[in-house]
């Protein structure tokens, strides 16, 4: 087993991409202060740079590499398209294996329903796509979407994100008929319910307030779906109450209103289900899909109710969407995933376990939460006041990056841990270390 190693950094080589890199390229999320990390290759759960330090990759490239870095069966996968064909638009013409991976995805996603898939190129242009689908299935302009939410930047998804100011600010207006609810945060929420001891009392709070504040302006009978993440990502890795969504389904299947699974950066594996919404036993009707399904390809779509499809030529479409490269990378993914599922339900309660022990041990720890290898701890002042403290935050992260272990925040004040689904136990107790560690060097 390899471990991390970290000389300096960012080293001589990496001081001077990181340099051009501000020349050349538009500002983005990149924080050179906090990950001044440039990658000479990825191996696994590795990740070295080009100054010959080496990490453990804890952020999975932003939820992208489940099977990790240059997984071989991908890799190959791959390679073997290449040598045939890198591009054959799918809008206009036709190749098997896109149809052999978007059957492979409609059979694993829940539902009793007759389902199809159209392609995109990432999470935003998937949840685009999925708002596209549901005006025309439904002929409903509304939707529903959560605070902290993140669905993607582009123009019409923006307005479903409400996660950071930052992303909203300079580009006004947006597009309108999206109204926004509060998430059911089991450790913090509007009405100072724990939901961890008071599950269905959080539950029918968020439900109320649809019904008495959203539908006291709002006609139901114009909202087309409630777009929702099986778990919250950018805004925290928040859980809601395992019977949250069944509520939700109920309210939204009265009124005729779908409902919209973003599982961009939850799904494929990350909770030790291939899709997160089957830890909650519901079946939405839309599944946007994205991140990690190309094995760090571009590759996104929506899985869809066959009766609100795009019924004529035209109506939808993309010229990379589908890329024959990205859908060869796909269909090892999903057969790789399907194999680590019980493994990612293993070492995610293992995880889950050290980050439990903290939350107990460090009084600057006020929540640890997750399923699976979506793992996350909410950094606070004190237990009592659950006071954010994103400045303590921040530090953490540092301090683990000069370590050797790249973490990433989430949230105004948590850090989720979600590295590939191919770690081992004994890598997560080095991690655990490492992490302990940078807690202790941050707090002084």
């Amino acid at each position: 087993m390899i471990r991390p190693k970290v000389k300096e950094l960012p080293g001589p080589k990496a001081r001077e991409v990181i340099e051009k890199n501000f020349e050349a390229l538009a500002y983005t999320t990149q924080d050179p202060e906090t990950l001044p990390i440039v990658i000479d290759h990825g191996d696994g759960i590795l990740v070295y740079d080009v100054d010959g330090n080496t990490f453990y990759d804890f952020g999975s490239g932003v939820g992208v590499l489940n099977v990790g870095h240059a997984h071989p069966r991908v890799v190959e996968a791959i390679k073997r398209q290449a040598e045939r064909f890198t591009h054959f638009a799918l809008n206009d013409f036709f190749y098997e294996n896109a149809i052999i991976l978007a059957n492979k995805l409609a059979e694993l996603a829940p539902g009793d329903f007759k389902k199809k898939v159209v392609y995109q190129n990432s999470g935003a242009e998937a949840n685009e796509a999925m708002m596209k689908l549901v005006k025309y299935g439904t002929k409903r302009k509304r939707f529903i979407a959560f605070y902290h939410a993140f669905h993607g930047r582009t123009q019409a998804v923006l307005s479903l994100t409400a996660s950071k100011w930052v992303q909203q600010d300079g580009f006004f207006p947006t597009m309108p008929g999206v109204e926004h609810i509060p998430y059911p945060n089991p450790y913090r929420n509007p009405w100072h319910i724990d939901g961890y001891a008071e599950p269905d009392e959080l539950i029918n709070r968020v439900l109320e307030f649809i019904e008495e504040y959203v539908f006291r302006h709002v006609p139901p009978e114009e909202v087309g779906a409630i777009v929702f993440e099986p778990i919250q990502g950018e805004g925290g890795y928040v859980v809601p109450p395992k019977n949250f969504f069944r509520e939700l389904k109920k309210l939204a299947d009265s009124y005729g209103i779908l409902l919209a699974d973003d599982e961009v950066q939850m799904g494929v594996g990350r909770t030790g289900r291939f899709w997160a919404i089957e830890n909650f036993g519901v079946a939405p009707d839309t599944i946007q899909f994205g991140k990690a399904i190309g094995g760090g390809i571009p590759l996104a779509g929506v899985i869809h109710r066959a009766d609100i499809t795009f019924d004529k030529p035209g109506r939808h479409a993309s010229t990379f969407a589908g890329n024959p490269v990205a859908i060869a990378a796909g269909i090892e993914v999903v057969d790789l995933v399907k194999e680590l599922l019980p493994h990612v339900r293993e070492v995610g309660d293992y995880l889950h376990g050290y980050l439990k022990e903290f939350e107990e041990k460090y009084e600057v720890i006020g929540d640890a939460r997750g399923i699976g290898l979506a793992q996350a701890v909410e950094i606070v002042k004190n237990k009592d006041t659950k006071e954010k403290n994103p400045k303590l935050r921040n530090a953490i992260v540092k301090e683990a990056v000069k370590r050797g272990l790249i973490l990433l925040g989430c949230g105004d004040n948590s850090i989720r841990f979600i590295p590939p689904l191919i770690i081992g136990k004994e890598e997560i107790d080095v991690a655990m270390e490492i992490f302990e560690e940078s807690l202790k060097a941050a707090l002084g």
